[in-house]
């Protein structure tokens, strides 16, 4: 017998499973649509799908609770696609693949997909059960949170319908999330003119990779290095010692994630190579000694390329290095009413030569208090435009979502946990973003929470779920359904 066979809670796992083996790429969740539809309409439950791509699917009350307010469970159908350079996986056909250390499940080399599968799982695996006691219930299962909240944005009011929502869409057991950050994207394009590459110059590639990475939001604020800022660090530096040549950059990837690698081919004269490399040494030797608790994994490969013709032009290149030498990554601002507490940030996603031969810059800041928000955003776009890009473009974003002081629903969430558990969960903000920041403007009276299990190194192939932790949210979601 296999060790995910013996997995508890057994159902929800199950459904896990079923999750996994269904391609869902953030807006590539066609799918993923598909196979929930015939979900709900196979158990013969109401089932329905927006414009957007959401599904709601409806299950009358438990007999004798008939009485309760009606209860909205909700999670995202996608998953951030991330996996090893050196593994070979195709996310829009080929099934998730999971193994089991101790008391962790992971992936194969990629993402696992728990955020927010799991979520999706508990959803599936409370519609099937019909032993469990609850009153009027819609689970609704939103596309595309992770690239940009669009399946939440789309929803028009209606759609849900309940008095409470439950979001299944944290990572600390024992964390019951109240509030969150809203967000924005800031992208800008830098110009990559180009000139011959002289004779008598040595052609390299300059990789940083094996760093940890996560989540820009909850994941900001733990020291992790940032492959784009690294790479970036080393090419302005080296620059200032001799005629550096950029012929290429391809680094760092999703806007919700820290860069966990990436890599610069470039050209510096050939009567340089020797001290490159000295000078490739150093670099690495420092950036361990200065991320040696969060970055044990961090490596600085230099390797030889073929001589390229062309490349950037040495003026445009230094404006550009410049300005993401400067532009603001990592925490911002902390809070200053909850200790301890991420108000502001933003994260360097990624950096990367086109095909329309501009450099595409994408990064993403946060914050609970919207006019930080709005600043950090002027702040990362003062930097491109002092540095000479283009089509320098913060997006609408998304909003927060509030404390709700009168919350019935925190208050009987809270209740449980401490009869299950005989202990205090911890009642917390987060600083990442929640659909929930949206609804509270489309479906202002609902009353909400946000909990889920132990998730560690989301948005990586570091991804993993504590098991253990699977069965104590169910246990509560179950007893908080029956008391709500």
């Amino acid at each position: 017998m296999s060790k995910e066979a013996v997995l508890q809670p057994k159902l929800v796992f199950d459904c896990f499973a079923e999750v996994n083996r269904v391609p869902r790429p953030s807006k590539r969740e066609e799918k993923m649509i598909e196979f929930l539809r015939q979900f709900g309409e196979g158990l013969g439950l109401p089932t329905k799908v927006d414009e957007t791509g959401n599904v709601a699917i409806s299950k009358p009350a438990t007999p004798g609770y008939e009485h309760l307010r009606p209860v909205i469970l909700q999670s995202h159908m996608d998953m951030v696609c991330e996996k090893n350079a050196d593994v070979t996986f195709d996310f829009d056909n080929d099934p998730i693949r999971t193994r089991i250390e101790g008391d962790w499940m992971m992936a194969e080399g990629t993402t696992l997909g728990a955020d927010d599968g799991i979520g999706v799982a508990m959803q599936m695996a409370i519609l099937k059960d019909n032993t469990i006691e609850h009153g009027p219930l819609q689970c609704v299962f939103t596309r595309d949170e992770e690239t940009g909240l669009s399946g939440a944005e789309g929803m028009k009011p209606g759609f849900m319908e309940g008095d409470y929502l439950i979001n299944l869409d944290s990572e600390d057991e024992g964390q019951i999330f109240v509030s969150c950050a809203g967000g924005a994207n800031t992208t800008a394009e830098f110009p990559f003119p180009t000139e011959a590459v002289p004779t008598g110059y040595y052609a390299f590639r300059i990789t940083v990779k094996g760093l940890t990475g996560g989540h820009s939001g909850d994941d900001i604020n733990k020291n992790r290095a940032n492959a784009n800022k690294l790479l970036v660090r080393f090419l302005a530096d080296t620059m200032e010692k001799t005629d550096l040549r950029l012929i290429d950059i391809q680094s760092g990837g999703l806007h919700n994630a820290i860069p966990r690698e990436g890599y610069a081919v470039c050209a510096v004269p050939a009567t340089y190579r020797d001290e490159l490399a000295a000078s490739v040494n150093v670099f690495a030797s420092d950036v361990r000694e200065e991320f040696a608790e969060t970055e044990k994994g961090l490596e600085v490969v230099l390797k030889s390329e073929e001589a390229a013709a062309a490349a950037m032009q040495p003026a445009a290149m230094r404006r550009m290095l410049l300005s993401l030498r400067a532009v603001h990554n990592g925490v911002y601002a902390m809070s200053q009413t909850i200790a301890g507490f991420t108000e502001t940030s933003s994260n360097l996603a990624s950096i990367r030569l086109t095909d329309e031969r501009f450099v595409r810059i994408v990064t993403s800041q946060r914050s609970s208090l919207m006019s930080n928000r709005k600043n950090m955003s002027a702040t990362v776009r003062a930097a491109f435009e002092l540095g000479g890009a283009e089509n320098i473009v913060t997006g609408e974003g998304y909003p927060g979502w509030s404390t709700n002081p009168d919350s019935v629903l925190v208050k009987k969430t809270v209740e449980t946990y401490k009869q299950l558990f005989g202990k205090e969960p911890l009642v917390l903000g987060i600083h990442a973003g929640l659909e929930c920041g949206l609804f509270s403007v489309k479906y202002p009276h609902l009353d909400m929470v946000s909990f889920g299990p132990t998730l560690r190194g989301v948005h990586s192939p570091d991804e993993r779920l504590l098991i253990p932790t699977v069965q104590m949210v169910w246990d509560h979601l179950l007893l908080l359904l029956k008391n709500i």
